[in-house]
C-alpha cells in the first residue's frame, strides 16, 4: 500500500464511541435502559427509571475498554500519515503476490481455493443457504440414479436443518445446521432488493415451493457466527471413542487388496508414511479436486493417465476426474462515496468500524456478521427457459478479483452466475507426488450456449443496475464500462473477468453409464469397499450454492451406508 506523508489532519470520529447511544434491556422488564457506551465502559451498573439494576461483566468492559484505548492509539498513528489509492495487486492463496503472462486472454490463471481445514470450504464459504432447485434432483432420478429425485433428497434436507426463520414442509428445526436470515441489512441492499422484485418478482424463500425471484439469502450461522460443518457436526461428536480426527496429515493412496480397499497411506506433518486399515470400508471425501486425485494417485481411472506418472493401474474408470462442471460468473463493480457500503476509509475506520465492533460484541449483529453476498436473485436469461438459469449475487462492497484486490473507498458488487453450464472441464494429476497439486482446467465457456445464456444474464442483471433508485450507486464503474447495446463488448469483458465463483462438482459423477464413477449408493464401480462421499458424485451441477447440497449428501450417504450395513 503507497503512503504519502503530510500535514496530520484532526480526526474526531473516535471520541464519538463514548457519545453513541444505545439501549439495555431492563432487568425488571421495565422499559430499555438507555445509556451510551461511554457509560457502559466506565459505570459497573445502570439503573432503570423504576430503580431496577442492571450490572455489567467486567469481562465484556474489559473487551470494550480496550477496543476504545486501541482504537485511540491507532488513530494516532494514522494521523501521522494519510492512505493513497492502493496500486492494484492480485494476492495468491498463500497471501503473497504474483503476475501472470499469459498468451491470449483465452488462457487467463483462475483462482481454485478449497478449505484445507475442519469443515472443509463450509468454513471459509460466503456462509450462503441455497439448496438448488427441485429439477435439478429429479433430473439426477432421470438420469438412472434411483433414490435421488427432489422428494427423496428434501427429507435430508430437513434433516441437517434447523431453520430459525421458516416452519413449514420445505424445512427443518431439528438438525445441527442452523440456518437463519441475515442480520446485516442496509439501504444499498434494501433497494436493490426492492428494485429486482419490481422486475422480476420477490422471494421471501429461495429454498421453499419457488426458487424464482429476487430476495435475501438465508445463512448458515447461528448467533451471527458462522455455523460451519466442523461447528454443526463435529465439534458435539469429538469425545466420542469411535472416533479419531487426525490433522496436518495428507492421503498419498487408498491400500487394495484384489479389487477391494482395505485402508489408506497417509503422511503425516513430518513426512512420515503410515497405514490405517479398515475394518468395513473406506470413504473418501476430498471434494471435486481431491477426490479424483486420491482415486488416480490410488491407480483408479483411465490407465494411461495412470501409468503416464509410473502408479500402479488398479481398475479402469475412464469418468475419475472428467465431467468437471463449476458456476462462472462474472462481477459488475461499481464505486460509490457512502459508508452504508461496505469499504475502506477514514469515515469507515474511525467510526463505522468501531462502532460496528462494539454492535457485534454485544449484541451479535451488524456489519460483522455480513456474508457480503447478502442478497441476490434466482431468474430466466431468456423466456423460453422452464426454470431459472442465472443467479445474481448482491454484494455492498466493491469484490475485485476475489477480494484479493485492495480497493479504497466505497462501492458495491453484483455478480451474473451461469447455473447449469454446458462445459464439461477435467481434473487431472500433475505428478505423482502426494503433496503436489492436480491439474485443474475448468475449460470455462467451451460451449458456445454458455456465452449466449451469459450475455443474456449479464443484461438482465443491468436492469436491475441502471433502474432507479439503485443506478444511483452505479455510474461509476470499476471495470471498464461496457456497452449493453453490443454483444461483442459484452462477451468480450465476460471473457477477460469471468471466473469461478467456486462450486466444482461432477468429477467421480453418481450413474451407470461408461463416464460415472460411483453407483446411486456411492460405491465405486468395480471396487469394493469404497465409496465417494462428497460434491464430486453430483452427476450435474445443480443450480444454486453447493454447500446445503453436498451436505444433503452426506446425510444420505450415512443412511445408506447404515442400510448396507444393517
Amino acid at each position: 500500500m503507497q503512503t504519502i506523508k503530510q500535514k496530520p489532519r484532526r480526526i474526531r470520529e473516535t471520541l464519538y464511541l463514548y457519545k453513541e447511544k444505545t439501549e439495555i434491556p431492563c432487568p425488571g422488564g421495565g422499559r430499555a435502559i438507555k445509556t451510551t457506551y461511554g457509560d457502559i465502559a466506565k459505570k459497573s451498573n445502570l439503573k432503570s427509571s423504576k430503580g431496577h439494576t442492571y450490572k455489567f461483566k467486567s469481562s465484556d468492559q474489559s473487551k470494550l475498554r480496550r477496543s476504545m484505548d486501541n482504537l485511540a492509539k491507532l488513530q494516532k498513528e494514522f494521523e501521522k500519515e494519510v492512505v493513497a489509492e492502493p496500486v492494484r495487486e492480485v494476492v495468491d492463496s498463500a497471501g503473497g503476490t504474483h503476475k501472470v503472462e499469459t498468451e491470449t486472454l483465452e488462457h487467463r490463471k483462475g483462482f481454485q481455493p478449497r478449505g484445507k481445514t475442519l469443515g472443509g470450504s463450509s468454513s471459509i464459504n460466503a456462509m450462503l443457504y441455497v439448496r438448488g432447485h427441485r429439477w435439478d434432483y429429479d433430473h439426477w432420478s432421470e438420469l438412472g440414479n434411483e433414490g435421488w429425485s427432489y422428494d427423496e433428497i428434501l427429507p435430508y434436507f430437513k434433516k441437517a436443518e434447523h431453520n430459525e426463520s421458516f416452519d413449514n414442509d420445505y424445512h427443518g428445526q431439528n438438525g445441527p445446521l442452523n440456518v437463519m436470515k441475515i442480520r446485516h441489512q442496509n439501504t444499498p441492499t434494501d433497494d436493490f432488493v426492492k428494485t429486482g422484485a419490481e422486475i422480476f418478482g420477490y422471494n421471501e424463500d429461495f429454498n421453499g415451493e419457488s426458487q424464482e425471484g429476487v430476495g435475501y439469502y438465508q445463512t448458515t450461522q447461528k448467533n451471527g457466527k458462522r455455523c460451519s460443518t466442523a461447528k454443526a457436526y463435529l465439534v458435539p461428536s469429538l469425545e466420542r471413542e469411535n472416533l479419531t480426527v487426525l490433522t496436518d496429515t495428507n492421503v498419498n493412496k487408498i491400500i487394495f487388496e484384489n479389487k477391494k480397499a482395505v485402508g489408506v497411506e497417509c503422511i503425516d506433518k513430518d513426512g512420515e508414511f503410515m497405514t490405517i486399515n479398515a475394518d468395513k470400508e473406506v470413504i473418501l471425501s476430498s471434494g471435486a479436486f481431491g477426490s479424483p486425485q486420491i482415486l488416480l494417485r490410488s491407480g483408479i481411472g483411465p490407465s494411461e493417465e495412470i501409468l503416464r506418472h509410473s502408479i500402479e493401474h488398479i481398475h479402469e474408470l475412464p469418468g475419475v476426474g472428467k465431467n468437471l462442471q463449476d458456476h462462472i460468473d462474472y462481477l459488475s463493480v461499481h464505486k460509490f462515496n457512502s459508508i452504508e457500503l461496505i469499504g475502506f476509509s477514514l469515515k469507515s475506520i474511525f467510526y463505522k468500524f468501531p462502532l460496528e465492533i462494539l454492535k457485534y460484541i454485544f449484541k451479535k449483529v451488524g456489519l460483522f456478521t455480513s456474508t457480503v453476498a447478502e442478497a441476490g436473485g434466482f431468474i430466466k436469461s431468456s423466456e423460453n427457459k422452464n426454470i431459472p438459469d442465472i443467479q445474481l449475487h448482491f454484494a455492498p462492497a466493491m469484490v475485485v478479483d476475489h477480494g484479493r484486490t485492495s480497493v479504497w473507498g466505497h462501492g458495491l458488487s453484483c455478480h451474473v452466475c451461469l447455473l447449469r453450464p454446458k462445459s464439461r472441464g477435467e481434473v487431472t494429476l500433475n505428478s505423482a507426488d502426494p503433496l503436489d497439486d492436480p491439474l485443474i482446467d475448468p475449460k470455462f465457456l467451451s460451449h458456445p450456449d454458455d456465452v449466449k445464456d451469459l450475455i443474456e444474464g449479464y443484461k438482465k442483471m443491468m436492469s436491475i443496475l441502471n433502474k432507479d433508485p439503485v443506478n444511483k450507486y452505479t455510474s461509476n464503474h470499476v471495470q471498464r464500462p461496457v456497452d449493453l447495446n453490443d454483444e461483442k463488448d459484452i462477451e468480450q469483458a465476460i471473457r477477460e473477468d469471468a471466473d469461478t465463483v467456486y462450486h466444482p462438482v461432477g468429477t467421480c459423477k453418481m450413474g451407470s453409464d461408461d463416464m460415472s464413477v460411483v453407483d446411486s449408493h456411492l460405491k465405486v464401480h468395480g471396487i469394493k469397499g469404497l465409496r465417494v462421499v462428497d460434491a464430486s458424485i453430483m452427476p450435474t451441477l445443480i443450480g444454486g450454492n453447493t454447500n446445503a447440497p453436498t451436505i444433503m449428501i452426506g446425510e444420505k450417504a450415512a443412511d445408506i451406508i447404515l442400510e448396507d450395513w444393517s
